[in-house]
């Protein structure tokens, strides 16, 4: 790859500021509001959830980008409180804010996007949002990116936060992005924020692309638990020179590689889990539905289970692979958990049961980000696309989690 990680203390994206403070919106006391301030002439793309019941704060935030052509100079973000599903309450408080916000920092509203994360059906405490955002503004620096990264949390036990940078024409081009999520976590988006910063100048329709193709490949691709909410978001903004073509397709490289590296640490830090599940499926027509079978697999609550129990139940995952619809020869399957081949053409082998559920117990007891992940393989031995999707063991941590998450 030709990008290198950053030193977050000595980022410095030309031109953007963040910041992250306690406005109170937690018992907790932790950070709960931040702010991400662009250059003029920035250039935003955004993928949303899928669900038909999308808070308030998502649809301000597709209508502005439509109607300003991409050019968004803030995001606010407060966590805490979804304020989705609260009825007309919930636009005006979104509204409110953003015109708050407007005010402080002299800029057009419409350039304002909001978004939101916490328990569904409870609103934003606008005294305490209205009394911070002059303290937010003031709090604006380069060198915030940690506090902003963690003042988005709500469940998360880590902050999920990357900055890589590489050379193009003797040119320094930085990408950093911070996310949050941990549950309700599923290939059609999640309940995850994510926000991703370039120095790098893009055309609006070539970043709605590249964008578009970064989310399929990272959080359109995990789950935790199947399940989507209602103020998912992946917001991306560039903004500088603007960068020749020719260097797109390292642009791309370096978008992609920090989505992913952003999705898989909301699935090793989701609720309950013990390890991250990577899903190979190779040897396919298209990458399209090697995706497919890839997801159907990782969003398995039987495949879960069964990695979290260390049982090599090799069934669940063929079965899982089954049901993603796509049309397939049972017998040209090749079938590996970690270097352990369990099907060769579809025929079961003499592998060896003992030997596979030590690696996969190693691998639950692994270090945090050093050696945690259980890896399938599918080879479909019929084609030369294919795709990786990541999901998580499930746990009787999760179901304690979720069953007490109001209360």
């Amino acid at each position: 790859m030709n990008w290198s990680h950053c030193n977050y203390h000595e980022l410095d994206p030309r031109g953007f500021l963040y910041a992250g403070i306690t406005a109170g919106f937690k018992d907790s006391k932790k950070k709960d509001l931040a702010l991400i301030v662009a250059p003029q002439q920035s250039i935003c793309s955004g993928v949303f959830t899928q669900s038909t019941v999308r808070a308030s704060c998502v649809e301000i935030c597709n209508e502005r980008i439509k109607k300003s052509s991409g050019s968004i100079r803030a995001i606010l973000i407060n966590s805490g409180q979804a304020n989705a599903c609260n009825g007309d309450i919930g636009m005006r408080d979104s509204l409110i804010a953003t015109r708050a916000l407007s005010k402080e920092l002299d800029i057009n509203e419409d350039q304002i996007l909001i978004c939101s994360t916490g328990v569904i059906g409870v609103p934003i405490p606008m005294n305490k949002m209205l009394d911070n955002i002059p303290i937010l503004v003031n709090s604006l620096n380069h060198k915030n990116f940690i506090s902003a990264s963690e003042a988005i949390l709500t469940t998360d036990l880590r902050p999920k936060r990357i900055a890589i940078e590489t050379s193009i024409d003797g040119r320094n081009i930085k990408i950093a992005a911070f996310a949050k999520g941990s549950g309700m976590i599923y290939p059609n988006m999640a309940t995850m924020l994510a926000f991703l910063t370039c120095d790098a100048g893009i055309e609006k329709n070539l970043w709605d692309v590249m964008i578009k193709e970064a989310s399929e490949l990272s959080f359109n691709a995990i789950s935790v638990d199947g399940e989507t909410s209602t103020n998912d978001s992946f917001l991306a903004i560039n903004s500088g020179a603007q960068i020749s073509s020719k260097y797109l397709p390292v642009i791309q490289e370096g978008i992609n590689y920090v989505c992913q590296n952003l999705a898989k640490s909301i699935v090793r830090d989701g609720e309950g889990s013990n390890c991250l599940l990577e899903v190979l499926v190779t040897g396919i027509k298209d990458a399209s539905s090697a995706l497919k079978i890839a997801k159907s697999i990782v969003n398995s609550s039987l495949v879960k289970t069964a990695v979290h129990g260390c049982d090599p139940n090799w069934g669940r995952i063929v079965a899982a692979a089954g049901n993603a619809g796509i049309q397939f020869n049972f017998s040209n399957i090749d079938l590996f958990i970690g270097d352990f081949q369990i099907l060769k053409k579809g025929n079961l082998q003499n592998y060896p049961e003992d030997l596979i559920i030590k690696y996969m117990r190693d691998k639950l007891n692994g270090e945090y980000l050093i050696d945690d992940t259980v890896k399938i393989t599918l080879n479909f031995n019929n084609g030369n696309s294919h795709a990786k999707a990541w999901g998580c063991d499930l746990s009787k941590k999760y179901v304690e989690i979720n069953s007490e998450y109001t209360t």
